[in-house]
């Protein structure tokens, strides 16, 4: 059958690369015969062993009826959506890895895949090479699933990890990262959370049954942080990590989250160091799985797109069932509502006077061995915004306000 690929960059090469690899192997297990036919891509590539399939026109794959599956990997919204979208009016399949095109078109997608009685998967969306999608949808279908909780971003897990092991600034590890090759020039997806938050909404959206889009989620990332907090929570018996989290709640409703959170050591996520990712998802049913592994690079996130591609094939006359309904009105709960146990780092000048003050405005805090300029503190259980807001009410100086896994 034959493939397009629109995006030529680090992931759409490694598709190339893995089918002009492999195609023999998939071949022999009678998974089917794959064989690319088109690359779209702006740029130009004399020479590479791939330019006969380059082209800089779409139409190109969208006029070819011989190409019945497209591999999306050129990144962003646009055109991204726009091409998708010719695609699968085309009736061609459609394979991607684009995580933003997913949580903020995913349910439009799968729409027109469904009228078009054609596949829209994406697999390789979140957690790279890591099998999470799948099963998720389909291992896991017998489950009505209770909590989805993970590290799902490696770069902000690599910095933290440094900060937590090697005692860096933030500053200092964002630059190894980028050095690196973990973190990109303009890194703020990254840590400011919003890759998280993307890769969360997929599957909370699984896991629902509803769109849930990144603008409806509580988004933090770790820019704040500071050795100060990671030298606290290790007195604590904790260290710091960029926690996702979709939690169903008793009422129906889902807490759809993305913060640092204070891990404690015996937790098994504090462990994922480095650009590891780690995923457990708890059903009624199965209880705690954990998925784990190196959440991007070239070849593991093609080989999640080519086992997409593959099913595509194996599905090519009958669609399969897959995806989610509309975004629902009152699905998500406010976080703010949800109980919470807070970290809080706070500057001070008169230390016996704000801790009088602190007893007073929220009794039943821990106070913690710090600084003379420190006022630092864990919170008993309470609703988080209510907490945040006696906190603030003290008036004292820039604080870490962080949860307690």
């Amino acid at each position: 059958m034959n493939v397009a690929i629109m995006g030529f960059g680090v992931v759409g090469s490694g598709v190339a690369e893995v089918i002009a690899q492999n195609a023999d192997h998939i071949s022999e297990q009678g998974l089917g015969d794959l064989r690319l036919s088109h690359i779209l891509d702006i740029r130009d590539f004399p020479g590479h062993a791939f330019s006969r399939y380059m082209t800089k026109d779409v139409n190109d794959i969208l006029s070819d009826d011989e190409t019945r599956i497209v591999v999306e990997t050129m990144g962003g919204l646009e055109p991204a959506f726009t091409f998708v979208s010719a695609c699968l009016k085309k009736g061609k399949h459609v394979v991607t890895s684009n995580k933003e095109l997913v949580a903020k078109k995913g349910f439009a997608l799968l729409e027109l895949a469904r009228a078009n009685n054609v596949n829209f998967l994406f697999e390789a969306a979140v957690g790279g090479g890591i099998p999470l999608i799948r099963p998720l949808s389909l291992c896991l279908a017998a489950n009505r699933v209770q909590e989805i909780v993970g590290i799902l971003n490696g770069t902000s897990n690599f910095i933290l990890s440094k900060m937590i092991t090697d005692g860096m600034a933030f500053g200092d590890a964002l630059r190894l990262a980028q050095e690196k090759g973990y973190a990109e020039k303009d890194p703020t997806a990254d840590v400011e959370g919003i890759d998280a938050c993307r890769k969360i909404c997929i599957l909370a959206s699984l896991a629902s049954g509803s769109h849930v889009y990144p603008d409806g989620v509580f988004t933090e990332g770790i820019t704040r942080l500071t050795k100060e907090d990671v030298a606290y929570a290790e007195a604590l018996g904790c260290v710091i990590k960029l926690i996702a989290r979709a939690v169903r709640l008793q009422n129906g409703q889902w807490c759809v989250t993305v913060a640092p959170a204070l891990v404690p050591e015996s937790h098994l996520l504090s462990d994922v160091s480095g650009v590891f990712n780690a995923c457990v998802v708890r059903g009624d049913m199965v209880g705690e799985v954990l998925f784990y592994g190196q959440g991007a690079g070239k070849l593991a996130t093609a080989s999640a797109v080519v086992a997409d591609v593959i099913d595509c094939v194996q599905h090519d006359e009958k669609r399969r069932t897959f995806g989610w309904g509309p975004a629902r009105e009152g699905l998500l709960a406010d976080p703010m509502e949800a109980p919470a146990r807070l970290f809080v780092r706070a500057k001070t000048a008169d230390k016996a006077a704000d801790t009088a003050k602190l007893a007073a405005a929220l009794p039943g805090c821990t106070l913690l061995e710090s600084a003379e300029d420190d006022l630092v503190f864990v919170t008993p259980e309470a609703k988080e915004g209510a907490l945040r807001s006696a906190a603030a009410g003290l008036g004292l100086g820039a604080a870490s306000v962080i949860r307690l896994f």
